[in-house]
């Protein structure tokens, strides 16, 4: 027999040979076939709930923060396990999304997901401990109070709490991971809110407008009226702002402790 591609000859095939290869791959196919739909499957609800195949029986919460920069108010974290089977779109950083489209979302999120849990630090544990591990401890009581409890906890940065399940720091995963994406956007609608609120007794600050944050409005509102009780005194603007005023802000942060030993919640990576 002739290749009718490359015109060389080609050995024959015996009829039952190719009866049994045929039959073989239609066995083969749908098997092949079905396995892949379940993956693919498997992989869609993964992308949505923040799994991504860790392990197929992991109960994933994504954990993120809002507020260490500011020089008022506490820092807020939230810790959320979404549901693969109810998805919502649009998920992303907090930071890159409209306001109107962050309460729209946080809306779904409260709807929608397993398990949600917004948790804070005090201004006061920001000034005593320092902001970095008042986050940590921000995050570790998110992840505790869930009312489902997750094996693993996934968390936006390089930095992980200690928690009573495995977890992993995600470098950009308000970006990457929508369990991560979904916390960031409950925790920065949460303390807005917070900081709105906040605005009422103490109108001259501005806390409605920028949450907070060292924005020329602030500063100049620091320097006039001096800080408030909500203010961070650990952060040098407000230190300053105290020291115009004639009052010296001392700072407490302590190293690595807190009044409650199991709250010492920083662990690096």
């Amino acid at each position: 027999m002739i290749d009718d591609a490359t015109g060389r000859a080609r050995k024959p095939v015996a009829k039952g040979a190719t009866k049994a290869a045929t039959k073989a791959a239609t066995k083969v196919a749908p098997k092949a076939q079905s396995a892949a739909a379940k993956r693919a499957a498997r992989l869609a609800q993964a992308q949505q709930a923040g799994l991504l195949f860790d392990s197929p029986d992991d109960i994933v919460c994504g954990v993120d923060e809002a507020g260490r920069g500011p020089l008022a108010g506490p820092v807020v974290a939230a810790a959320v396990i979404l549901d693969p089977a109810r998805p919502i779109a649009g998920l992303d950083d907090s930071k890159a999304l409209t306001a109107k489209t962050r309460d729209a979302l946080y809306d779904l999120i409260v709807e929608r997901s397993l398990a949600w849990c917004v948790a804070s630090a005090s201004v006061e544990e920001i000034d005593t401990l320092n902001i970095l591990q008042a986050t940590m401890l921000a995050m570790r009581r998110a992840v505790t109070g869930l009312s489902v409890t997750p094996t693993l906890a996934k968390i936006d940065g390089n930095r992980c709490p200690v928690l009573p399940v495995r977890s992993e720091a995600v470098v950009g995963g308000d970006a990457l991971v929508p369990s991560i994406s979904a916390a960031s956007i409950i925790a920065k609608v949460t303390r807005d809110r917070m900081l709105v609120e906040l605005h009422a007794p103490y109108p001259a600050y501005g806390f409605d407008v920028h949450a907070g944050y060292g924005t020329p409005q602030h500063l100049a509102a620091l320097r006039e009226h001096g800080p408030c009780e909500h203010h961070r005194r650990s952060f040098a603007p407000v230190r300053e702002a105290y020291a115009l005023h004639g009052v010296v802000a001392t700072r407490t942060v302590a190293a690595r402790h807190s009044a409650d030993p199991h709250d010492d919640a920083f662990a690096p990576v």
